[in-house]
């Protein structure tokens, strides 16, 4: 039976150019994410330009426990996951008690409580047949804190250390765990902020990195772009109370309070 490319939010942005990058080296793919019209249109256009198959499911995954809910209907469509690729999510901005507490939550649900749960459920299968691939979306500041976008970057910081654990848990069992961290990046995240930087990643940059790390290193981790790497590296040449003020003159420029009262 054919293997299958898992996606997440793979309706645009990255998670839509993992989908293609995977159907160019002829992978089999399972699209999810909220807009079933958007994830049908990207399924029809990769079956005709490549030849693979592609499955569909319509999932809002900051739903509680909804991640059961995918892994059942991935597996009652008798289909086999051999590479997960946790892309969803999204960010909250501003002061904390100003920021909608709702969106919060879901941003938590996503980013954090998805990823766990669908890296449980599908690395109990992939430990089994002792191969598999799990690449989890980080971000630039997974290694530093945001002010102003507080829980988004706690929620990436999480990732990072979890994909850096599980990676060592699962070392020896054929599975390759994978953080990808990407400077600001050409998504919906800045549609409505304005731009941290002019320099912007794009998408296609960002899987291209991810996969040229996968096929030559092994490292749990991997950065993309100067200002993501810069990052990595903030806390051995400053304190952290120096990076926290640094990240907050220019996270704050976007996002910060207009009523100095705040």
């Amino acid at each position: 039976m054919d293997n299958f490319a898992l996606i997440t939010g793979a309706s645009s942005g990255i998670g839509k150019e993992f989908a293609e990058a995977f159907a160019k080296r002829g992978k089999n793919l399972i699209l999810v994410a909220r807009s079933k019209d958007k994830l049908e249109i990207t399924a029809r256009k990769l079956r005709e330009s490549f030849g693979v198959a592609v499955e569909v499911i319509s999932l809002d995954l900051s739903l509680e426990h909804i991640a059961k809910t995918l892994y059942d209907e991935v597996i009652n469509r008798k289909l086999i996951v051999d590479t997960l690729v946790n892309n969803a999510g999204f960010a909250t901005t501003g002061v904390l008690h100003t920021t909608d507490y709702q969106k919060q939550h879901e941003e938590i649900m996503l980013n954090v409580a998805a990823t766990t749960e669908l890296t449980y459920l599908f690395i109990k299968d992939m430990s089994e047949r002792k191969n598999g691939t799990i690449i989890n979306l980080g971000s630039c500041v997974s290694f530093t804190p945001f002010p102003y976008a507080a829980v988004y970057a706690a929620t990436k910081a999480y990732i990072l250390s979890f994909s850096e654990s599980i990676s060592y848990e699962y070392r020896n069992s054929g599975i390759r765990v994978l953080a990808i961290c990407p400077a600001p990046t050409q998504t919906h995240f800045f549609d409505k902020s304005g731009n941290v930087t002019d320099n912007m990643r794009t998408p296609a940059n960002v899987v291209k990195t991810a996969l040229k790390a996968l096929d030559r290193s092994k490292k749990a981790f991997k950065t993309d772009g100067a200002l993501s790497k810069i990052q990595s590296f903030a806390h051995r040449f400053a304190s952290r109370r120096t990076v926290l003020k640094i990240a907050g003159r220019i996270s704050g420029k976007a996002w910060g309070p207009r009523d100095k009262a705040v």
